[in-house]
């Protein structure tokens, strides 16, 4: 398939360190239910899984965010659980309750029947993933994502969301054979996903660490650092003829940050607990960052949201020199007025654009 050329690479060339115009921004979960035009087309669709599941849906999902706001990255509507649930355990999104897996891994025999999906049960994905670049025509990159094989082990394990992982760290603690099994079969299973999505157009690749920070130290690096550096080292990193960055996101991971950095990633995301300046020094400007706006500042008015959209881009210092994509600490909030992150676009594009010497 023939795909259009970029229009903005700002993004792109902020993740690979190179000279940008301004500070660029995209928002993790910016395709949800804050977007009235999101619920209804879920309503339309009758489920989460038939809206994710289905390439028409998810691109159009995708794209509402973008015909909003002046964004500078689309990211592929999808979620972190296709790839367990491509492994045969039976995902679903209860209402109110998030997702559910009716077949978990607890036991020796579950582990042993694991393996590595067969990549065509993912068709739809890729398939969005196409679908989506076409219709973007160029205008900004896309993101594809995966999460972490932690991450996703922590889902696969309990079943459902937790408060206290106490199943997975049960079987961490008393079976870590076990657990490593399963983890080597979600990082093989990632970087498969992962380079599937590049092949079908991503141009950008994020893995979510979403629960490495419930982790305690040394048992971070073994169990979810090591299976992350992995995928990343398995990725497609040039295609169409140019850079395909990675980014790496670990919530409450900003203990660990020289070594996440170290992990072979291009960036790494911060949520909101970590200063941008020290994370440049501590990582040596060695990777970009990501991050790292608290998503409750978004419910502080439009004076806040400016004050605290000018902290972050100041946190991170010169902006011409690139190396910092703005974001969210974490997913946007269900709860928040699209008209706050319409201000929140509107400054961090404005503010740092006159921050630009070259633009003054």
């Amino acid at each position: 398939m023939s795909l259009p050329s970029l229009k903005n690479d700002v993004f792109l060339r902020a993740l690979m360190r190179q000279p940008v115009p301004y500070t660029p921004l995209w928002l993790m979960r910016q395709a949800g239910r804050y977007l009235p035009e999101y619920n209804q087309t879920r309503a339309r669709a009758g489920s989460f899984m038939a809206l994710a599941q289905n390439p028409e849906f998810a691109c159009e999902v995708t794209l509402q965010p973008l015909e909003r706001f002046q964004l500078d990255a689309a990211i592929l509507f999808s979620d972190i659980l296709t790839v367990p649930h491509a492994m045969g355990l039976g995902l679903d999104f209860l209402p109110g309750e998030g997702p559910r897996f009716a077949h978990p891994v607890r036991t020796e025999a579950d582990v042993q029947k694991l393996a590595v999906p067969d990549m065509s049960r993912l068709q739809y994905v890729f398939d969005a993933v196409s679908l989506i670049r076409k219709e973007l025509d160029g205008k900004v990159p896309l993101i594809g994502f995966a999460g972490s094989p932690w991450t996703i082990g922590c889902y696969m394990v309990e079943g459902q969301g937790s408060d206290d992982y106490r199943l997975i760290k049960s079987m961490l603690y008393g079976r870590p054979d076990l657990l490593h099994r399963m983890l080597d079969i979600n990082a093989q299973s990632t970087i498969q996903y992962l380079n599937a999505q590049i092949a079908a157009g991503a141009q950008a690749a994020m893995v979510f660490d979403s629960w490495g920070g419930v982790l305690a130290d040394g048992l971070f690096q073994e169990f979810s650092l090591a299976y992350t550096r992995k995928v990343v080292q398995g990725l497609t990193r040039q295609r169409e003829g140019r850079a395909v960055p990675v980014i790496v996101f670990t919530k409450g991971g900003g203990q660990w940050l020289e070594e996440i950095a170290a992990c072979g990633c291009d960036a790494v995301g911060l949520d909101w607990t970590v200063n941008l300046h020290r994370a440049r020094q501590r990582t040596a400007d060695s990777v970009a960052l990501q991050g790292n706006l608290d998503p409750m500042a978004l419910f502080g008015g439009e004076g806040a949201i400016r004050a605290q959209a000018r902290r972050v881009i100041d946190d991170f210092g010169v902006v011409e020199a690139g190396g910092h994509v703005f974001n969210l600490g974490h997913g946007i909030s269900r709860f928040t007025p699209p008209d706050a992150v319409s201000v929140l676009v509107d400054e961090v594009h404005n503010y740092s654009r006159s921050n630009h010497p070259m633009l003054r």
